[in-house]
């Protein structure tokens, strides 16, 4: 390495660790930080930790910072880490006892980014509200799937937090209904459905290691209308839902097939089937459906029998 290579290597990693430092500066001189209102505020710094020092243990992030810098940013990513995990726990408390969760719904419904229309952002993207909901289910994600996923099954993802809140809000769910969501996974959907509205929720999920990581968690909440079924969709008992979800959860013949057996369900009662994802296409060209907004796959679709 020749020397002015090097000396500009050396001016930039001052520079850089400068600017580290300023930036931590102005974070340890907020204390507010630390309050539990605070949580967006907490969960913005600490991206913007892991942004500036990348992953805090590794022995390259050591390297590349001047040392206490680097001592610095990790006892405040332990202080911050320290105030949400201590307002999980209180939120997971209030659920188990049955309180009301008024600071909890206040966080992931009074900040819902909109684009003027009245309707969440679309996209599959995550933002704090998906932080703090994990934070209070401490979902167990299992580390294989135990059944050969076929080719018309979709990896699973989580729905987000914005797009299940437009789905409790458009489908007006009230204690009286059955929600069921086909293709649960790790049944973060039908877990917010009961801590927000009351409604029994039904989780029909094939691969049986996330029904039972879903039935930890209700179980830990004590959640009572709440159930968990290791089942295929095609094969499951649909007689008692009133609102069904699907998140894309399989295409081709599995669609069809369910999609043929919510028909059949739909001639002894009206339902409701909410869309999100690729599977919207598909639900908006059944005639016997009708959406109640132009079907958007970006957002939750809901489609009212006819």
């Amino acid at each position: 390495m020749s020397t002015i290579v090097s000396d500009a290597w050396h001016e930039s990693g001052i520079e850089r660790d400068r600017d580290l430092h300023a930036f931590l500066c102005g974070l340890e001189a907020d204390p507010s930080l630390l309050h539990p209102e605070q949580l967006r505020e907490r969960l913005i710094a600490l991206d913007d930790l892991d942004a500036g020092f990348g992953d805090l243990d590794s022995e390259d992030s050591t390297r590349s910072t001047d040392s206490r810098i680097h001592k610095r940013a990790k006892a405040l990513r332990t202080q911050l880490e320290a105030a949400n995990a201590e307002l999980y726990q209180s939120v997971r408390a209030d659920v188990a006892r049955g309180a009301q969760l008024h600071t909890f719904l206040k966080w992931i419904q009074g900040s819902v980014t909109q684009n003027g229309s009245g309707s969440p952002l679309p996209g599959f993207g995550f933002d704090f509200r998906d932080d703090l909901v994990s934070g209070v289910l401490q979902l167990r994600e299992p580390s294989e799937p135990n059944l050969r996923r076929s080719p018309e099954m979709v990896p699973y993802q989580p729905t987000p937090v914005r797009h299940i809140l437009h789905l409790i809000a458009a489908t007006a769910l009230v204690e009286d209904d059955v929600f069921v969501d086909l293709g649960s996974g790790l049944g973060h959907v039908p877990l917010l459905v009961s801590m927000m509205t009351g409604a029994q929720s039904v989780g029909i999920e094939v691969q049986a290691a996330y029904v039972a990581s879903a039935r930890e968690c209700a179980q830990s909440l004590r959640l009572s209308r709440l159930q968990f079924i290791p089942q295929d969709a095609r094969e499951a008992d649909l007689s008692s839902g009133t609102v069904f979800y699907l998140y894309s959860p399989f295409d081709g013949s599995i669609l069809t097939d369910v999609l043929s057996a919510l028909r059949m369900e739909s001639t002894c009662r009206p339902l409701k089937i909410c869309s999100l994802g690729p599977c919207t296409r598909t639900i908006s060209s059944e005639t016997w459906l009708k959406a109640s907004a132009p079907p958007d796959m970006g957002r939750i679709t809901v489609f009212d029998t006819q």
